[in-house]
């Protein structure tokens, strides 16, 4: 009898211990030997060989008897990721990737951050949802999350968390092979316009955000651009982004249309932003906000209906490559110029907008006004710049850049209004020119701006 209460009592420790997830307990660690599997072992890449992209047909394994090998690169305790885990093939140098959808809204306090599982393979569906290689539930022409029901069937969790080293990558190496990797990038900052006085962006808490906040992040050695994505139902969405410049370790994904590659990370953790930034040197004058009483140059594009009129109005209006340039818009009888690479297969789209000349040889307190609105905003790929000595040439010119506003707009619809910049260019002389430059490449980078109300004036 004794030995009857004895067993009943550790089984019930044992059990009461296996259910524990949270509070003051760790992670359960019942597994205290080396898991056999019982059947074939496979690896993520001949996984998702199986799906034909030219085909597109959901698979399903069926007896197979084959368990896949991955290790849990994603945490959903930030709340960044839900219901699915994140998977890469090895700890560090990983080649494959893929995504498990399972339904239970808090995976990190069984699968943790490094953690090896084996997932069963026969009765799950392979697809590719929005570019992403997905594994579930085949629930008609859908896959859908694993149910609560039949996780334990479909996922064994080993002792083994591994230490996850995260792939090094420059933005500009981004490839197809590259998604669902746990990777990191070094030497990236925000997009200046993101950190403005006027207006500090936080992580996904915009009232333009609607399921996904996307902030661009900028390599300091190439200059390349990609978007951080962070989930608005995320505990950090509220928080301010990070100023500095420095490394960033998350998961490379696709954006929901599949436009363009982002990066997702765990928690604000993984971010490391300690150095200096490197923004390009702007031209400094006196900072003078004041502007003049004569109005030196105006333009408001009132009279342009036509690029025949642009270019008669003393503008140069040039496609470096010889394809779409700025084009003159009109929305409720407002006139404007506008620029966008969507729709246009370029990639590179770089074009310029010149000034006509304008002399400030005896104006002082000389300042250029403009305003901008942005809307299907994926990128900011427009900067202003001058010069003093136009050679007529944009690529042979030595332009200075101007510190502009440029308005971080919807990313689903039309702007919201315009936004006025002010700069102070007083301490320039002779015939100077400004142009706005568009530096896009569809279909990723095809943000589209207008321009309107443009002002040189001093005194």
């Amino acid at each position: 009898m004794r030995n009857f209460k004895l067993i009943s009592v550790i089984i019930f420790l044992v059990l009461y211990s296996s259910c524990v997830k949270t509070g003051d307990f760790q992670l359960p660690e019942s597994e205290t030997k080396e898991i056999i599997i019982e059947g074939n072992i496979t690896g993520i890449s001949a996984v998702k060989s199986n799906f034909k992209p030219e085909t597109e047909e959901i698979y399903v394994f069926s007896e197979t008897n084959t368990w896949m090998e991955a290790y849990v690169v994603s945490s959903d305790e930030g709340g960044n990721f839900y219901k699915e885990l994140v998977l890469q093939d090895k700890p560090e140098n990983p080649v494959a990737g893929t995504l498990l959808l399972v339904d239970d809204n808090s995976l990190f306090e069984t699968y943790n951050f490094g953690r090896k599982i084996y997932v069963k393979l026969d009765g799950l569906a392979l697809w590719s949802n929005n570019g992403i290689h997905q594994l579930g539930i085949q629930n008609r022409g859908d896959v859908v999350a694993i149910p609560p029901s039949r996780i334990d069937d479909h996922i064994i969790r080993t002792v083994e968390t591994a230490e996850i080293i995260p792939l090094q990558l420059e933005i500009s190496e981004f490839k197809e092979i590259h998604e669902n990797l746990f990777i990191q990038v070094k030497n990236v900052q925000f997009n200046r316009n993101l950190l403005r006085e006027q207006h500090h962006y936080t992580f996904a808490g915009e009232v333009t955000d609607e399921y996904d906040g996307e902030r661009q992040l900028e390599s300091c050695s190439t200059g390349a651009s990609t978007m951080l994505s962070t989930s608005t139902f995320s505990g950090f969405k509220s928080l301010y982004l990070p100023e500095n410049s420095g490394s960033v370790k998350g998961i490379l994904t696709r954006n929901f249309y599949d436009d363009y590659f982002v990066i997702a990370v765990n928690s604000p953790d993984d971010f490391s932003f300690d150095g200096e930034r490197c923004d390009p040197e702007f031209l400094k004058c006196t900072n003078n906000t004041s502007e003049g009483i004569n109005v030196l140059f105006e333009e408001d594009f009132t009279n342009i209906t036509s690029l025949s009129a642009l270019e008669n109005s003393g503008w140069i209006n040039v496609n470096v490559n010889g394809g779409k340039v700025f084009q003159p818009g009109n929305f409720d009888g407002n006139r404007y110029i506008r620029v966008s690479a969507f729709n246009t297969e370029e990639a590179p789209m770089e074009t310029w907008l010149v000034s006509p000349p304008i002399n400030l040889d005896d104006v002082l307190g000389a300042q250029l006004s403009f305003e901008i609105m942005s809307s299907y905003d994926n990128a900011t790929i427009l900067s202003v710049l001058i010069t003093e000595e136009f050679t007529g040439n944009v690529l042979t010119t030595n332009w200075k850049t101007l510190d502009a506003i440029i308005p971080i707009g919807p990313t689903n619809q039309y702007g919201r209004g315009f936004v006025k910049s002010k700069i102070d260019i007083s301490c320039l002389k002779g015939d100077i020119h400004f142009a706005f430059r568009y530096l896009g490449a569809a279909p990723d980078k095809s943000t589209t701006y207008d321009i309107d109300n443009i002002r040189v004036s001093g005194n």
